[in-house]
C-alpha cells in the first residue's frame, strides 16, 4: 500500500488594510488660527478698552474709541464716497496714495537692485559709491521735497520722487550685501560648468541672493508708505496724507484717528504681501 505523502501549502498571509486616518477634529483645525488670531485681539481690545478709559476722565484732550465711532460713523461705513473734488472716501485717497507708492517703488526696486548688483560684484564701484549712498540715505524724506519741486514743478513727480529717493538706499544695500555673500563654491561651480554671461546672473547670482533683494524690497515698501503720507500733506491732492492733513486743520479729530488706522493696516498689508512673494521666489530659487 502505498502512502502518499501531502506537502503542507504555506497559507497565504492575510492582506492587512491600514485603518483610514481620521479626520482632524473641528478643534484641532481651528486652534492654529485661534492661537495666531487671538493673541493680538485681545491686545487691540485691551488697548481700546484703556482708551477709552483715559480718553474719557477729565482733563483728555484726544476722543474716546466711543466718540471716534459716533463722530466718524459715515466715513468708516461708507469710505466709497465720491461727491466729487477732494470729498472723496477713504477708499479714493488709499487708492490715490498706493498709485503713487506703486510708482516709485517700482522705479526704486529696478534701479536698486541694478545699482546693488553693480556695487556687490565690483570693488571699484562699491569704493566709488557706498560712501555717496551711506550719506544720501541719512536724509529725511520731506527734506528731499523742496528740491523736487524746484525740479518737476509739479506735486505728481515730485511726490514720486520722494518715494523713490527714499525707498532705495535699502533695497541697493542688501541687494550688494546678498551679492557679496555669495557662497564661493556656488562661483566655483559655475567656473567649472563655464556658465557666463546672463545665465550666470539668473541661475547662480540672482537665487543666491534673493533672500537679501527681498529683505531690502520690504524694507523698501514700508518706507515707500511712510514717505508718501508725509509728502501728501504738503503737496495737497488726492490722498491720504493730504487727507490727514486737511482734517486737522478742520480740528476732526476723529477723522484723523480712523485714517491714521487705515495707513497702518495698508501698511502692515503691503509688509505682508512682500514677505509673501519673497517667501514664494526665495522657496523656489532654493530648488534651482
Amino acid at each position: 500500500m502505498n502512502a502518499t505523502v501531502q506537502t503542507p501549502v504555506a497559507a497565504a498571509p492575510a492582506v492587512t488594510q491600514s485603518a483610514p486616518m481620521p479626520a482632524p477634529s473641528l478643534g484641532a483645525r481651528i486652534r492654529p488660527l485661534a492661537e495666531r488670531v487671538l493673541p493680538p485681539l485681545v491686545v487691540v481690545l485691551a488697548l481700546v478698552g484703556l482708551w477709552e478709559v483715559v480718553a474719557s476722565g477729565p482733563g483728555a484732550t484726544l476722543p474716546p474709541p466711543s466718540k471716534v465711532w459716533t463722530d466718524a460713523h459715515d466715513l468708516i461705513v461708507d469710505p466709497f464716497f465720491d461727491r466729487g473734488g477732494l470729498d472723496k472716501g477713504l477708499f479714493w485717497h488709499l487708492l490715490a496714495s498706493l498709485q503713487r507708492v506703486a510708482v516709485g517703488f517700482a522705479l526704486s526696486a529696478v534701479i536698486g537692485i541694478a545699482v546693488g548688483l553693480l556695487i556687490g560684484t565690483s570693488k571699484l564701484a562699491m569704493r566709488g559709491l557706498d560712501p555717496i549712498f551711506q550719506v544720501l540715505r541719512t536724509v529725511p524724506p520731506l527734506a528731499w521735497l523742496p528740491l523736487s519741486l524746484a525740479a518737476f514743478r509739479e506735486a505728481q513727480p515730485s511726490a514720486i520722487f520722494v518715494i523713490f529717493i527714499t525707498s532705495v538706499w535699502p533695497i541697493i544695500i542688501n541687494t550688494a550685501v546678498g551679492v557679496r555673500n555669495v557662497p564661493q563654491d556656488y562661483r566655483n561651480v559655475a567656473a567649472v560648468i563655464r556658465l557666463r554671461g546672463p545665465a550666470y546672473w539668473v541661475r547662480i547670482i540672482l537665487p543666491a541672493a534673493a533672500p537679501y533683494i527681498f529683505t531690502g524690497l520690504r524694507i523698501g515698501v514700508g518706507l515707500s508708505w511712510l514717505a508718501i503720507i508725509a509728502a501728501e500733506m504738503l503737496i495737497g491732492g488726492v490722498g491720504i496724507g493730504f487727507f490727514i492733513w486737511d482734517a486737522w486743520n478742520s480740528s476732526n479729530l476723529s477723522d484723523i484717528i480712523v485714517a491714521l488706522t487705515y495707513v497702518g493696516l495698508v501698511g502692515f498689508a503691503l509688509d505682508r504681501a512682500m514677505a509673501l512673494v519673497g517667501h514664494l521666489v526665495t522657496r523656489g530659487t532654493a530648488t534651482v
